[in-house]
């Protein structure tokens, strides 16, 4: 069949039979239909402000599972659980691990409540997390257990002061020792 001269074909650019506009159209909006309740889900999911509630069990210094979900504590950076620092004679220290069972012994004094803000690079949420009254990520940085990474800077400056936790020994910066050992 000829239009102004030109022959039309019955395939399109992909090799796909053509079928009538009305039937395209329906396909293109079926398609913008299921990409609008996928972005409602993950939204739903990973939405600002979502909380969590219940017993929870750190993985490192600054992230632990909660309800089966994998949370990041927002705006602190603590040593990763195979770094190591240097105490004043020397001598190694596990601070990484330390750093892992000072969360680990806030989260077995009772359940936590996290608000989740958005995700992480790694699909992890980022949360601000409670014990009562108590703010997990500031108390750890108050330990001197992390490092301010986007929050919590009087803490730190408070910890470093006083010489407590990593602030006692020779350490390198969790994320600058993690650019030094890639996995």
């Amino acid at each position: 069949m000829a239009r102004f001269g030109f022959r039309t074909s019955n395939y399109g650019p992909f090799g796909w039979r053509r079928v009538g506009r009305s039937v395209d159209f329906v396909v293109a909006f079926g398609f913008l239909v299921l990409l609008a309740i996928a972005g409602a889900v993950l939204q739903y999911r990973l939405g600002p402000g979502r909380s969590l509630a219940g017993a929870a069990e750190a993985i490192d210094g600054d992230s632990l599972r909660l309800l089966g979900e994998e949370l990041r504590l927002e705006g602190i950076d603590a040593p990763e659980y195979r770094q190591t620092c240097r105490d004043r004679s020397g001598g190694e220290v596990a601070c990484g691990r330390q750093a892992r069972r000072a969360l680990a012994a806030m989260l077995v004094l009772g359940n936590v409540t996290c608000t989740v803000s958005r995700a992480d690079r790694y699909g992890r949420g980022l949360a601000r997390c409670r014990q009562g009254d108590a703010e997990i990520n500031a108390a750890l940085v108050r330990q001197g257990q992390a490092v301010a990474y986007g929050g919590y800077q009087a803490e730190e400056d408070d910890a470093k002061a006083a010489g407590r936790g990593i602030w006692a020994l020779s350490f390198e910066r969790p994320e600058a020792w993690r650019r030094s050992h890639p996995r």
